[in-house]
């Protein structure tokens, strides 16, 4: 176990925290780490909304070229930041045990305004469309920035809440006390879970990085991901998806959802299988809302996300 395995993250305080967990759990196997920061064009770009970069891996980009280059052997990501086709050569080491799927609104002070009118911040637009969706006379402000400066953005401005993942905050202890569960909104693909890339020609770092992969959620994760990639929605378009399994009668139940931009449209679609019909759960659901009206609005999506 001589070779040091140099792991890649962004600089950010929460990617930094995965990181440093993966190094963790490889250093108590008897593994030797580096932890190597790498700043993405997600996090330098702040002044436009994502899907306006064009760019779907924004932030998974920079660590891909550093991993290709042989700058460094692995990449910890958010997985729902992750397009749903890795490139060329990179391949899903292990998806850790899943943390927090939800979301939460932070708001400051009274929630009153969830009643009548209000202003709130977020920079998905599934998070902003499922928001319009239940909320149709708020207004949503796009908010861009790591987990630390959108909370801080969220002070400096006069909005009454904004939109973050429990599991982000929980990680980094930066959880508030004034929070609602918005255990209505369906999460983005894959949230709440950590994915470990490495180059799919390095048996050393594949071996040791399979050691810390979760099989419960490398299921459901795949279901999800098979769902948005059937969709063809890469990681921007309005799309929400959740895949749970139940011990009890060994069965694996699938939620997932496709919005408009404005909130108005909803396609959902929910299923229950057993448990060794997993394989292809995320891509009959996906077919069934692309049948059912869904085509015409992911052809609609398409064409405004590329204005």
């Amino acid at each position: 176990m001589s070779k040091i395995i140099r792991i890649g993250t962004r600089d950010s305080e929460l990617a930094l925290w995965q990181a440093n967990t993966v190094s963790k759990k490889l250093n108590d196997l008897g593994y030797k780490t580096q932890i190597v920061p790498v700043k993405s064009d997600g996090d330098i770009i702040l002044d436009k909304p994502l899907y306006e970069l064009g760019i779907t891996g924004i932030f998974t980009k920079t660590l891909d070229v550093a991993m290709i280059s042989g700058k460094v052997d692995i990449a910890v990501h958010s997985m729902k930041d992750v397009p749903t086709a890795l490139p060329q050569g990179i391949v899903q080491g292990a998806v850790l045990p899943r943390a927090n799927v939800i979301d939460i609104l932070v708001h400051k002070g009274s929630t009153a305004f969830l009643e009548t009118e209000g202003t709130i911040a977020t920079g998905s637009l599934r998070r902003k469309a499922q928001w319009l969706h239940k909320h149709p006379n708020h207004l949503v402000e796009d908010l861009r920035g790591n987990v630390n400066t959108r909370m801080q953005k969220l002070k400096d401005n006069n909005w009454n809440g904004a939109i973050f993942a429990a599991a982000g905050l929980e990680r980094i202890n930066l959880k508030p006390s004034e929070f609602v569960n918005l255990d209505w909104m369906i999460p983005a693909p894959a949230q709440g879970a950590m994915l470990v890339v490495a180059m799919e020609n390095d048996n050393f770092t594949l071996d040791a990085v399979s050691q810390l992969n979760d099989i419960e959620t490398e299921i459901a994760t795949h279901i999800e991901r098979q769902f948005l990639r059937t969709l063809e929605g890469g990681c921007t378009a309005p799309i929400g998806a959740i895949a749970k399994y139940n011990e009890k009668d060994d069965t694996m139940n699938f939620k997932g959802a496709l919005f408009s931009l404005d909130g108005k449209q909803k396609f959902e679609v929910e299923k229950t299988v057993p448990i060794n019909e997993w394989k292809k759960l995320g891509f009959f659901a996906a077919k069934e809302i692309l049948e059912n009206g869904g085509e015409a609005l992911m052809i609609e999506l398409r064409s405004q996300l590329k204005k």
